[in-house]
């Protein structure tokens, strides 16, 4: 059924291989597991699963550049955007940023056999690492605002209407509309470089 319902939600739009149909399902069956236990989602319902967290999350993979690419996905959650986006793009390195422990574990779970994607189980603010993109869902703009612009020069937000604040110190792009739903975005943005 999850796989069927991805695959007429992604029509038009994005066509996935058998192997990634296969690795998004286990990673859904996975949280359906986990969730019992552990408030991962509230969305609960396979129709607003599918849109919210995997095609949203299939968008954003297939409007990345093109090229090999290093993405921080900050306040990662359940896996989201950055396990479907390693899945899509396993040309990528998907760093899943993620401060709550037990979510965390849950990550390190779904990814162990991921050779494209890694957990850091730290607040974003606290890695001095560096990225090209960062990724980020469900994220408000003022938690994002103490790291963003210090983790990578550019950003892929899957957001509702509200605009990004000009203090998260990017210049976004015109945003583009998710084919489901009302008022969800991609919003990609370049930081603002500041004169010494």
């Amino acid at each position: 059924m999850f796989r069927e319902l991805l695959t007429r939600k992604l029509a038009g739009i994005a066509k996935l291989s058998e192997e990634q149909l296969a690795a998004l399902e286990a990673h859904y069956r996975l949280l359906s597991r986990w969730n019992r236990k552990l408030n991962l989602t509230s969305i609960h319902v396979l129709e607003d699963v599918v849109e919210r967290h995997y095609c949203e999350s299939v968008f954003l993979a297939i409007h990345l550049p093109p090229g090999r690419l290093r993405i921080a996905d900050v306040g990662s959650g359940a896996g989201f955007p950055g396990i479907p986006v390693s899945i899509v793009r396993p040309d990528c390195e998907v760093t899943l940023i993620e401060a709550r422990s037990r979510k965390a574990v849950f990550l390190r779970e779904a990814t162990r056999a991921a050779s494209n994607a890694r957990v850091l189980a730290l607040r974003a603010e606290q890695i001095t690492e560096r990225f090209d993109r960062v990724a980020s869902r469900g994220v408000s703009y003022e938690d994002l605002a103490p790291a963003l612009k210090y983790l990578a020069s550019a950003a892929d937000l899957l957001t509702g209407a509200e605009e990004p604040a000009v203090s998260l110190g990017f210049r976004w792009s015109g945003p583009l509309r998710l084919p489901w739903g009302e008022n969800r975005f991609l919003r990609s943005g370049e930081r603002i470089e500041q004169p010494l």
